[in-house]
């Protein structure tokens, strides 16, 4: 079953595409690629992806359009309705592309060399936690938007193992971007709040944050990084080519080609993304007849 929540934003993810790229009569020569809403911004986001993006279709000798999605629902659904032929999405998007419309994993991005970061939720420092999530009780919790791996799929999971309902353990919300939980603890509109590890580093090193404004109360295992996935029924001879381009991408080439700290891509496959489905699965958002495709 589709959630109700990826089908309301189907038609409005349709208009956002169109308006975005601005389809001509010839725009099924392109590439159209599709990129979620990692910085806090569409232009921010777009600013510091296209680099990557435009590398890529000049290495194809191909012209592209890049569609920035403003939700983690978004690329999800540009996917799956073949408004996007190749997107850098977060695992759980690129989960919920996989169960809806089959799309396929092609590689993992390497961040300071690693292709794996962690889910955390946030408080400030002076939060007296001596157990969690048992001295947290009752206290208000943040959670980011349902599209988001690390700020709602992987510790909604992780409570679900612990035989908590978040919605009635804590004063719960969720639907924030990452851009806001963190500074919504350090504003006090949340005693804990959902990020992930890679994101709280870059919010210090920009100086939004403080190391000293927040610590972490919990931390995930590892979880795999974005991965670049193409849509199915994409010609096989491209998303080789694709697959080889990027995997050429050196970690030199990757400071002016990439985001900030990202520094190139391994190969990978939609199995390494099972840790992700199974979660999607044990809460309810996909079944396990759609993770089989």
């Amino acid at each position: 079953m589709t959630p109700s929540w990826f089908r309301a934003a189907r038609t409005a993810v349709a208009a956002i595409a169109l308006l975005a790229t601005g389809l001509s009569a010839t725009a099924a020569e392109k590439l159209r690629f599709a990129v979620g809403p990692f910085q806090p911004t569409p232009s921010d986001t777009k600013k510091a992806y296209e680099p990557f993006f435009k590398h890529l279709a000049d290495k194809l000798g191909r012209d592209y359009e890049l569609v920035v999605t403003t939700d983690w629902a978004g690329i999800a659904i540009a996917l799956a309705n073949g408004q996007a032929d190749v997107a850098w999405m977060g695992p759980w998007g690129y989960v919920l592309a996989h169960a809806e419309g089959g799309a396929e994993a092609i590689a993992t991005v390497k961040y300071n060399g690693k292709p794996t970061y962690h889910a955390i939720i946030v408080s400030k420092p002076e939060t007296k936690i001596g157990k969690w999530p048992d001295d947290a009780k009752g206290m208000k919790l943040s959670l980011a938007d349902a599209g988001s791996t690390s700020g709602w799929l992987i510790p909604t999971h992780w409570f679900k193992t612990q035989g908590i309902d978040p919605k009635s353990y804590f004063q719960y919300r969720d639907g924030a971007s990452h851009a806001a939980q963190v500074l919504s603890v350090i504003n006090g509109q949340t005693d804990f709040a959902s990020d992930y590890d890679r994101n709280l580093n870059a919010l210090i090193e920009r100086g939004i944050v403080k190391a000293d404004q927040v610590k972490t109360v919990w931390t995930s295992d590892p979880l795999p990084n974005d991965p670049l996935v193409v849509r199915k029924g994409f010609d096989p001879a491209m998303t080789k080519k694709i697959q080889d381009a990027v995997l050429a991408i050196s970690e030199d080439d990757a400071k002016t080609l990439m985001p900030k700290n990202y520094t190139g891509w391994i190969t990978n496959t939609h199995a390494g993304y099972k840790l992700i489905e199974d979660a999607g699965i044990a809460v309810g958002r996909i079944k396990p007849q759609q993770a089989s495709k």
